[in-house]
């Protein structure tokens, strides 16, 4: 690994980790055995070691196992589609109105109020104060119950403005530091190894971008850029397990 990956605190893949940044990378998420083990061996992971991965991750239902074929099941599927709309994000276009949630429900269990947290991240709602959530309205997504049971949903605009609240709610330059120290990673990583190690990390980055409008973004926001890098590396991922994903060529 190089020095740029290991200033960003980013270790070797363990073989669970391997397995699991493939599938989550790939369209649609199941691959035989053998490509599996193929990326591990770019990483000097031994097969057996890689086996041993796919049987635990099926015991613990990560995986679903079918025929000498792995892909993920329901919870991680979610996942996938939250890195998706990441890479992609569907938007509409931003006239300045911001949406907002307020915890009105009473009497919340612990489990209810961690879900709700949970799920204004996953949606990328920022906390204003305790109970109050809010972001630009410029993303296409519905609102899952765990949020529409507990909340009372409102439209609004700032009074002071917006891009200095949108400052206040998200660590912004501290986001496009990170990024930028990714996209330099990604271009000294020579080794296949190295690059699926940094653009995992990518993807993993990619979650926490805010998505916010383009006029409440600091400027050389590196965003685009970085789903671009991510793309080329997913192409590249698609070129190498192509001959491994034939019928047949299970084992």
């Amino acid at each position: 690994m190089n020095d740029d990956a290991r200033h960003l605190g980013l270790r070797p893949l363990t073989a669970r980790s391997i397995v699991l940044s493939t599938l989550l990378g790939h369209h649609p998420p199941r691959l035989p055995a053998r490509a599996l083990v193929r990326v591990g061996e770019l990483f000097g992971t031994a097969e057996g070691t890689v086996r041993v991965a796919l049987s635990r991750m099926v015991a613990a239902g990560d995986l679903r196992q079918d025929d000498g074929t792995y892909g993920l099941t329901a919870r991680l599927l979610e996942r996938q589609a939250r890195q998706d709309e990441s890479r992609t994000p569907r938007t509409r276009h931003w006239a300045g109105a911001w949406e907002i949630a307020v915890v009105t429900a009473e009497a919340r269990p612990a489990a209810e109020r961690t879900a709700l947290r949970q799920a204004m991240a996953e949606l990328r709602l920022a906390e204003l104060r305790e109970g109050t959530w809010l972001r630009p309205r410029n993303l296409e997504r519905t609102l899952p119950p765990v949020i529409t049971r507990q909340c009372t949903l409102l439209t609004g605009a700032p009074d002071g403005g917006p891009a200095e609240l949108a400052r206040g709610l998200w660590d912004l330059d501290g986001w496009a530091t990170r990024a930028r120290a990714l996209l330099a990673a990604l271009s000294d990583a020579t080794s296949p190894a190295a690059r699926f190690t940094v653009s995992a990390a990518v993807l993993r980055h990619l979650l926490a971008d805010p998505l916010l409008p383009d006029a409440l973004l600091p400027a050389s926001w590196p965003g685009t850029e970085l789903r671009r890098r991510y793309d080329s590396f997913e192409a590249e991922l698609r070129g190498l397990l192509r001959q491994y994903v034939t019928p047949g060529s299970a084992a």
